[in-house]
């Protein structure tokens, strides 16, 4: 199972693209609502989450994405809960993932020290002890960070990847059409 984090003022598409294309690969994702089921991303597209962060469980959780968007990566950086779940994942050997603002998050928590990474430009000095790269995506170790919402759909894609294998990730491009 997945968890995506959405937190009021979360960016849009990075968090529709991670949930619609891991779907179509047949992964469970759960979305989570900080706060509340009703989450506003940041152009006010109302989201009803499927449960609210209280309700998380870790045991058995293969990945946990936090999109970005300032609002919601700041909402996300202030809970305890959100962030005690992504350090679970983690220490248990699963995936975590962010994107945009959101890897700052992870900088903050010490999980990106002497990891390559990836975020929003002009916020790299956020990424504690990570090593700064140029690309849309990248994966060190357990670890997938994102660079904005232009690659939604290539972090969604390393996601199904991650957990399904290249084969089925080249499989969901070629349906939607990526090149």
């Amino acid at each position: 199972m997945v968890y995506v984090i959405l937190a009021n003022g979360f960016e849009e598409m990075e968090a529709i693209a991670p949930i619609d294309l891991l779907r179509r690969a047949g992964v469970d994702v759960v979305t989570v609502g900080v706060g509340s089921k009703n989450i506003v991303g940041s152009h006010d597209i109302p989201v009803t989450a499927d449960i609210v962060d209280t309700e998380m469980r870790t045991d058995g959780l293969e990945m946990i994405v936090l999109p970005g968007g300032l609002a919601g990566t700041k909402a996300i950086s202030e809970s305890e809960r959100v962030k005690e779940a992504v350090r679970r994942v983690y220490e248990n050997g699963g995936w975590v993932c962010a994107i945009c603002a959101a890897p700052t998050v992870l900088g903050s928590m010490g999980l990106l020290k002497g990891k390559k990474a990836v975020c929003y430009p002009g916020h790299e000095h956020m990424l504690e002890g990570a090593e700064i790269v140029d690309a849309d995506v990248v994966v060190d170790g357990r670890i997938i960070t994102g660079r904005a919402a232009g690659a939604a759909t290539p972090f969604a894609l390393k996601l199904v990847e991650a957990l399904k294998g290249a084969r089925e990730s080249e499989t969901i491009a070629e349906k939607i059409c990526f090149r």
